[in-house]
């Protein structure tokens, strides 16, 4: 048989696969698709650049491994690069790079001494009446990351931020744009850059600055008329972070002077970090040059904990706090709070107020009191996570067990009760709710709803289960 880059690139996949995390798998290699076979030379197209270099980095002895068991020991390996239509052109185009040939990427270590280079440039963050010329990074340094719990919703995100932290100006990550919802982490990992590079590179000029703390700078520059000193202020900043600049929407001559900003420091080599509560695709009120540039190197989304995570964010707070607290209590708390971290550590924070100004004992009873006064002003929805647990304790089961693909009656139908109640209780897409029970499509979800009613009919040991589920579920949401 006749080999094909296809053919080629799925045993390639497969000897991968079974060396690396499944969560690596996904991100950096189902994503690539076999172009050519020339002889013994696999040409391969990566999304962007950033792919390229990336894999270059981390995994190009795993692949070039892959390559030769499958094309002998004198195979060789050829990317092709979508490159961005940043020049007008009508479609994007690729660039063919042969692998280990990237180009070096210049990374100037010495930086201008502040106080030499700030000599007659006002520096927005000093007091009046202060003399203070050095810049102070106005970072947090609880925001590190040491403190920053990594799970599957974050996982890129805090690798393309570790990796910058290590090499600021140095990655294809340049600028660093991290997105996502309210309290999923964002500033925090912002911060954990700066703090790490300040670390690593004390001799570097980093500072944090909200997007709004930007623009009323500017604005009273313009006032002051000293819009030059501002301009020359942020371009002296070796590592700059941007945070929530969406805010700069619809504010023109805000956006007009920080792209000017922006291109001076890119071309020096400098690091630009921002981060935003959207994609870019999805800043409405901002600039199509400026969103270009945004696009120039990583865009990294934040998504919503997974229970797990959640999980490990609370035991890894109360450690370090020195606190001591309930299993149990610990994952109702992560169970019943599912939006975000902010939310998460605020509710934590409320059942120790409450455990300390009530002189009670924290356990169960207490953390149901606690929760439902949390969110009393909220419409409550039980979550599929909270469902599933609830099934797995009534039927004694391991969440594992009831999402494998067992065909054993008991687990079929404790599966089937868990979309039954998922579909009945929560605002979650009939996709998205066969998709947390075991991977199933939305045809299987409305297959087990329509099962579970039959057998409401018919079985009363099945009814019987049906009412004690109900009873334990309809409690979490009064």
């Amino acid at each position: 048989m006749k080999n094909t880059p296809e053919l080629v690139w799925k045993n390639c996949l497969t000897f991968i696969k079974d060396n690396i995390s499944e969560q690596s798998f996904k991100t950096w290699f189902l994503p690539i698709q076999p172009v050519k076979l020339k002889g013994r030379t696999l040409n391969i197209q990566v999304p962007s650049k950033f792919f390229y270099e990336w894999i270059e980095e981390h995994y190009i002895k795993l692949l070039k491994t892959a390559v030769g068991k499958e094309l002998g020991e004198e195979a060789k390996l050829v990317y092709s690069i979508v490159m961005e239509n940043t020049y007008g052109n009508t479609n994007p185009y690729t660039v063919k790079i042969p692998s280990n040939n990237r180009p070096p990427i210049n990374n100037p270590k010495v930086a201008v001494p502040v106080e030499v280079a700030a000599a007659g440039v006002k520096n927005p963050f000093v007091i009046p009446g202060l003399k203070k010329v050095n810049i102070e990074s106005q970072l947090n340094p609880n925001y590190s990351f040491e403190n920053f719990i990594e799970g599957d919703c974050n996982r890129l995100a805090r690798s393309a931020s570790y990796a910058v932290g290590n090499n600021p100006g140095g990655t294809s990550f340049n600028p660093l744009l991290l997105y996502g919802g309210v309290g999923l982490g964002k500033t925090h990992l912002a911060h954990a850059i700066g703090i790490e590079i300040k670390d690593s590179y004390p001799d570097k000029t980093v500072l944090y600055v909200s997007a709004e703390k930007f623009t009323q700078q500017f604005i009273d520059s313009i006032r002051n008329n000293t819009r030059n000193d501002f301009v020359h202020f942020y371009q002296m900043i070796d590592v700059l972070i941007i945070d929530d600049v969406q805010f700069f929407a619809g504010k023109e001559k805000t956006q007009d002077v920080f792209f000017h900003i922006f291109n001076h420091l890119h071309q020096q080599g400098k690091q630009l970090i921002l981060t935003s509560d959207r994609a870019p695709v999805d800043l409405q009120g901002m600039e199509q040059r400026l969103l270009s540039r945004f696009k120039w190197g990583l865009s990294a989304d934040l998504q919503t904990p997974s229970l797990q995570t959640r999980i490990t964010i609370l035991k890894k707070k109360l450690y370090t706090d020195g606190i001591e607290m309930p299993e149990d209590v610990i994952e109702y708390l992560a169970y019943s709070i599912t939006s975000n971290i902010r939310e998460l550590e605020g509710a934590l924070i409320s059942l120790l107020a409450q455990s300390s100004l009530n002189k009670r004992d924290i356990n169960l009873s207490l953390a149901k009191e606690m929760i439902d006064r949390f969110v009393k002003n909220t419409t409550r929805e039980v979550s599929i996570d909270y469902i599933q647990k609830v099934i797995c304790d009534y039927f004694d089961l391991s969440l594992e067990v009831l999402n494998s693909k067992t065909r054993k009656r008991r687990i079929v139908q404790a599966r089937q009760l868990a979309m039954f109640f998922s579909k009945k209780l929560t605002k979650s897409s009939l996709a998205s709710i066969g998709a947390q029970c075991g991977g199933k499509d939305h045809a299987t979800v409305l297959h087990a709803c329509k099962t579970v009613n039959n057998l409401v009919d018919t079985d009363k040991q099945f009814r019987s289960y049906v009412d004690d589920l109900s009873k334990k579920l309809e409690l979490q949401q009064l």
